[in-house]
Protein backbone atom coordinates (compact mmCIF):
# COMPACT_ATOMS: atom_id res chain seq x y z
CA UNK A 1 0.00 0.00 0.00
CA UNK A 2 1.55 3.05 -1.10
CA UNK A 3 1.44 5.89 1.53
CA UNK A 4 0.99 9.41 0.55
CA UNK A 5 3.82 11.27 2.62
CA UNK A 6 2.48 14.81 1.53
CA UNK A 7 4.11 16.38 5.10
CA UNK A 8 7.22 15.19 4.00
CA UNK A 9 6.75 16.13 -0.03
CA UNK A 10 5.66 19.46 1.37
CA UNK A 11 9.27 20.07 3.89
CA UNK A 12 11.26 18.97 0.62
CA UNK A 13 9.92 21.20 -1.09
CA UNK A 14 10.35 23.75 1.08
CA UNK A 15 13.81 23.10 0.94
CA UNK A 16 14.30 20.73 4.01
CA UNK A 17 16.46 18.07 2.99
CA UNK A 18 16.51 16.11 6.02
CA UNK A 19 13.36 14.94 7.69
CA UNK A 20 13.51 12.54 10.55
CA UNK A 21 10.82 10.06 10.78
CA UNK A 22 10.32 8.52 14.80
CA UNK A 23 8.39 5.71 15.78
CA UNK A 24 8.76 3.26 18.53
CA UNK A 25 7.56 -0.83 19.33
CA UNK A 26 6.77 -2.19 22.63
CA UNK A 27 4.56 0.52 24.44
CA UNK A 28 1.83 -1.96 25.26
CA UNK A 29 3.71 -5.15 26.19
CA UNK A 30 4.15 -5.99 29.87
CA UNK A 31 7.86 -7.75 29.41
CA UNK A 32 10.33 -6.17 26.80
CA UNK A 33 12.11 -3.15 26.28
CA UNK A 34 10.54 -0.21 24.11
CA UNK A 35 12.69 0.56 20.98
CA UNK A 36 12.57 3.76 19.26
CA UNK A 37 13.26 4.38 15.90
CA UNK A 38 14.77 7.25 13.58
CA UNK A 39 15.36 7.06 9.78
CA UNK A 40 15.89 10.27 7.38
CA UNK A 41 15.89 9.52 3.50
CA UNK A 42 17.16 11.85 0.55
CA UNK A 43 14.66 13.97 -0.84
CA UNK A 44 11.41 12.61 -2.62
CA UNK A 45 12.38 8.72 -1.63
CA UNK A 46 9.45 7.06 -1.93
CA UNK A 47 9.15 2.84 -1.67
CA UNK A 48 5.82 1.08 -2.58
CA UNK A 49 6.70 -1.73 0.00
CA UNK A 50 7.58 0.28 3.31
CA UNK A 51 4.48 1.07 5.39
CA UNK A 52 2.79 0.32 8.71
CA UNK A 53 5.40 -2.53 10.70
CA UNK A 54 1.79 -3.59 12.38
CA UNK A 55 0.41 -4.53 9.05
CA UNK A 56 3.49 -6.14 7.22
CA UNK A 57 4.62 -10.02 7.47
CA UNK A 58 7.46 -10.91 9.99
CA UNK A 59 9.43 -11.85 6.85
CA UNK A 60 8.36 -8.65 4.86
CA UNK A 61 9.46 -6.60 8.10
CA UNK A 62 12.80 -8.39 7.71
CA UNK A 63 13.58 -7.33 4.57
CA UNK A 64 12.50 -3.83 4.63
CA UNK A 65 14.66 -3.79 7.55
CA UNK A 66 17.46 -4.56 5.04
CA UNK A 67 16.70 -2.07 2.62
CA UNK A 68 16.05 0.62 4.82
CA UNK A 69 19.28 0.35 6.49
CA UNK A 70 20.95 0.37 3.06
CA UNK A 71 18.89 3.16 1.47
CA UNK A 72 18.37 5.62 4.37
CA UNK A 73 20.78 8.54 5.11
CA UNK A 74 20.72 8.12 8.81
CA UNK A 75 19.63 5.86 11.09
CA UNK A 76 19.46 5.86 14.86
CA UNK A 77 17.95 2.95 17.51
CA UNK A 78 17.44 3.73 21.39
CA UNK A 79 16.34 0.47 23.34
CA UNK A 80 15.49 2.01 26.87
CA UNK A 81 14.54 -1.23 29.49
CA UNK A 82 11.57 -2.11 31.53
CA UNK A 83 13.53 -0.78 34.70
CA UNK A 84 13.18 2.90 32.65
CA UNK A 85 9.88 2.48 31.44
CA UNK A 86 8.95 1.88 35.12
CA UNK A 87 10.48 5.23 36.11
CA UNK A 88 9.73 7.34 33.90
CA UNK A 89 6.39 5.65 33.03
CA UNK A 90 5.69 5.08 28.62
CA UNK A 91 4.98 7.81 27.68
CA UNK A 92 7.95 10.12 29.13
CA UNK A 93 10.32 7.41 28.07
CA UNK A 94 8.88 7.33 24.56
CA UNK A 95 9.13 11.35 24.40
CA UNK A 96 12.65 11.32 25.33
CA UNK A 97 14.03 8.39 23.84
CA UNK A 98 12.74 10.32 20.28
CA UNK A 99 14.67 13.28 21.71
CA UNK A 100 17.76 11.56 22.21
CA UNK A 101 17.37 10.29 18.90
CA UNK A 102 16.44 13.77 16.87
CA UNK A 103 20.07 14.67 19.17
CA UNK A 104 21.92 11.94 17.94
CA UNK A 105 21.10 13.00 14.00
CA UNK A 106 24.00 14.63 12.33
CA UNK A 107 21.93 16.46 9.93
CA UNK A 108 18.27 17.47 10.46
CA UNK A 109 15.88 19.81 9.13
CA UNK A 110 12.66 18.85 10.63
CA UNK A 111 10.73 15.88 12.79
CA UNK A 112 7.65 13.65 11.90
CA UNK A 113 6.61 11.65 14.74
CA UNK A 114 3.94 8.97 14.93
CA UNK A 115 1.15 10.87 17.58
CA UNK A 116 4.04 11.98 19.97
CA UNK A 117 4.59 15.68 20.81
CA UNK A 118 8.32 16.80 21.13
CA UNK A 119 7.98 19.83 23.21
CA UNK A 120 11.87 19.94 24.20
CA UNK A 121 12.49 19.54 20.14
CA UNK A 122 14.02 22.89 18.66
CA UNK A 123 13.47 21.96 15.13
CA UNK A 124 10.16 22.35 13.07
CA UNK A 125 7.91 18.98 14.18
CA UNK A 126 4.63 17.54 13.93
CA UNK A 127 2.92 14.78 15.72
CA UNK A 128 1.08 12.87 12.70
CA UNK A 129 -1.89 10.62 13.92
CA UNK A 130 -1.53 7.41 12.13
CA UNK A 131 2.05 8.26 11.19
CA UNK A 132 3.24 5.37 10.00
CA UNK A 133 0.30 5.44 7.59
CA UNK A 134 1.14 8.58 6.55
CA UNK A 135 4.72 9.43 6.09
CA UNK A 136 7.60 7.02 4.61
CA UNK A 137 10.14 8.07 7.06
CA UNK A 138 7.87 7.18 10.03
CA UNK A 139 6.84 3.73 8.35
CA UNK A 140 10.33 2.85 8.05
CA UNK A 141 11.12 4.21 11.43
CA UNK A 142 8.31 1.75 12.78
CA UNK A 143 9.39 -1.36 11.00
CA UNK A 144 13.19 -0.44 12.30
CA UNK A 145 12.00 -0.52 15.80
CA UNK A 146 9.66 -3.65 15.32
CA UNK A 147 12.32 -5.91 14.55
CA UNK A 148 14.51 -4.88 16.45
CA UNK A 149 12.43 -5.76 19.29
CA UNK A 150 11.37 -9.08 17.60
CA UNK A 151 15.15 -10.26 17.86
CA UNK A 152 15.78 -9.23 21.23
CA UNK A 153 12.01 -11.05 22.07
CA UNK A 154 13.13 -14.00 20.61
CA UNK A 155 16.47 -13.82 22.15
CA UNK A 156 14.48 -13.45 25.57
CA UNK A 157 12.46 -16.74 24.74
CA UNK A 158 15.74 -18.79 24.36
CA UNK A 159 16.73 -17.65 27.58
CA UNK A 160 12.74 -18.40 29.46
CA UNK A 161 11.95 -20.80 26.77
CA UNK A 162 8.36 -21.51 29.28
CA UNK A 163 6.90 -17.59 28.50
CA UNK A 164 6.90 -18.20 25.20
CA UNK A 165 7.98 -14.52 24.04
CA UNK A 166 8.78 -15.73 20.74
CA UNK A 167 4.94 -16.21 19.79
CA UNK A 168 3.33 -13.33 21.68
CA UNK A 169 6.47 -10.50 21.74
CA UNK A 170 5.74 -9.47 25.84
CA UNK A 171 2.46 -8.75 24.78
CA UNK A 172 -0.21 -9.64 27.90
CA UNK A 173 -1.64 -12.78 26.08
CA UNK A 174 -3.78 -15.07 27.10
CA UNK A 175 -0.60 -17.76 27.01
CA UNK A 176 1.62 -14.89 28.42
CA UNK A 177 -0.50 -14.30 31.38
CA UNK A 178 -0.81 -17.74 32.41
CA UNK A 179 3.04 -18.05 32.37
CA UNK A 180 3.12 -15.28 34.79
CA UNK A 181 0.67 -16.88 36.83
CA UNK A 182 2.61 -20.27 36.67
CA UNK A 183 6.26 -19.33 36.66
CA UNK A 184 6.20 -15.68 38.15
CA UNK A 185 7.54 -12.60 37.14
CA UNK A 186 10.83 -12.21 35.36
CA UNK A 187 13.59 -9.20 35.54
CA UNK A 188 12.37 -8.23 31.93
CA UNK A 189 8.65 -7.79 33.10
CA UNK A 190 7.55 -3.75 33.76
CA UNK A 191 6.67 -4.27 37.29
CA UNK A 192 4.22 -0.95 37.12
CA UNK A 193 2.07 -2.49 33.92
CA UNK A 194 -1.55 -4.05 36.46
CA UNK A 195 -0.40 -7.79 35.26
CA UNK A 196 2.84 -7.65 36.14
CA UNK A 197 2.02 -5.81 39.33
CA UNK A 198 -1.15 -7.85 40.06
CA UNK A 199 0.78 -11.05 40.03
CA UNK A 200 3.85 -9.55 42.38
CA UNK A 201 0.66 -9.07 44.95
CA UNK A 202 -0.05 -12.56 45.97
CA UNK A 203 2.24 -12.47 48.97
CA UNK A 204 0.60 -9.20 50.12
CA UNK A 205 -3.01 -11.55 50.11
CA UNK A 206 -1.22 -13.95 52.27
CA UNK A 207 0.44 -11.72 55.03
CA UNK A 208 -3.91 -10.04 55.11
CA UNK A 209 -4.71 -13.54 55.31
CA UNK A 210 -2.52 -14.63 57.96
CA UNK A 211 -3.34 -11.55 59.80
CA UNK A 212 -7.33 -11.90 59.91
CA UNK A 213 -7.33 -15.31 61.46
CA UNK A 214 -5.62 -14.22 64.82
Amino acid sequence: MKIEHTHEIAWWDAGMKHIIGLDEAGRGPIAGPLVVAGVCFSPYYAHEEIYDSKKLSEKKREQLYDEIMAQALETHVVIVDPQTVDEKNIYRATQDAMQQIVDAFVRKDGVLTDAMPLPACTLPSEPLIKGDMKSVSIAAASILAKVTRDRIMKGYDAQYPQYGFARHKGYPTKAHLQALETYGVLPIHRRSYAPVREALMPHLDLCFDAHDQH
